[in-house]
Formats: structure tokens, sequence, C-alpha cells
């Protein structure tokens, strides 16, 4: 998927964690974390050479390089995650949260797709959602509509705590 699309997921989760650690919308934490959301969404493709986050970080990106991490591969898994989880922790607990969610969802997104991730890194098995020829191609029109149903949904959530 493209970074446009893994940021709205990012966007979501952290609504979804501001939601659930009850955070008003117009505050300066919420801000905070919507930012964070948006980036952490993203940051998982630091593993793939030309990509956004891959220049943003470039030193991490070219060490990834030199080590010859596959895309989709350790950046994707459930054990780098959990790597993050332990590195993140310090933390205040709305950025934590915003940070593994926001995190978590570009996998899951990226599940979506027909090559999938390799989740379970070490193993080179690569994990997808949907059977191939249903899968989400990256840049489709698939895509596009998946990232306007994310938007959607990212205007419902902040609209729908104030109706409630």
């Amino acid at each position: 998927m493209l970074q446009k699309t893994h940021s709205v997921a990012g966007l979501v989760a952290a609504e979804l964690v501001l939601v659930h650690q009850d955070v008003p919308f117009l505050s300066w934490e919420a801000a905070g974390a919507l930012l964070l959301g948006c980036l952490a969404g993203t940051l998982a493709d630091v593993d793939k050479q030309g990509s956004t986050m891959a220049k943003v970080l470039y030193p991490i990106s070219a060490l990834l390089k030199i080590l010859k991490v596959r895309h989709r591969s350790i950046t994707h898994s459930i054990l780098f995650i959990l790597v993050l989880m332990f590195v993140t922790v310090p933390l205040p607990a709305l950025f934590f949260l915003t940070f593994v969610v926001a995190y978590v969802s570009h996998p899951l997104i990226d599940l979506l797709n027909h090559r999938g991730v390799e989740l379970f890194w070490p193993l080179k098995l690569h994990i997808r959602l949907l059977p191939k020829f249903m899968a989400i191609d990256t840049g489709s029109l698939g895509e596009t509509v998946v990232r306007w149903i994310l938007l959607a949904v990212s205007l419902w959530i902040p609209f729908s705590t104030i109706i409630s």
C-alpha cells in the first residue's frame, strides 16, 4: 500500500486510541497523538528503498539495505512490534498506545496485498488475508477505495463522539 493509505490508517488508529482513552479531540494531547498516528502508520516502510520513511530515516534505511532486509519482512513482523513495544514503553500511556496501534495498522493493511507480509519473521512465510484474486494491489483502484473508506471513518469517529 502507498504511504497515504498507511498514514490514514494510522490516523484512524490514533483516533480509536483517543476514544478508548477518553481524550477530547480538541486538545494538545489529541493533536500530538493524531500526528504520531499518521507518522507511525508509515514507519514500517523504512525497509523499502525510495519510500518516504526510507528517505526521512535514511541512516536506518541504509543499515537495513546493508543487512539485506527484505521489504515486508522484519519491520512488518510480530517480533519487531514486540521489540518496539519494549523500546517505547517509557512514553506516556496515550502516546505509547497510539504509537503501537498505529504502527500495527501498517502490517494489517499490508495483509490485504497479494504479496502479504512475513508476519512470523524470521520464518519466510508470507501471510495475506485475502485470496490472490481478491487481493488489493499497491496503487490500484482497490487501494484508493480502501483509503477513501478509511478517510470517511476518520471523519466519522470525532463527530460520533460529539453526538453521543
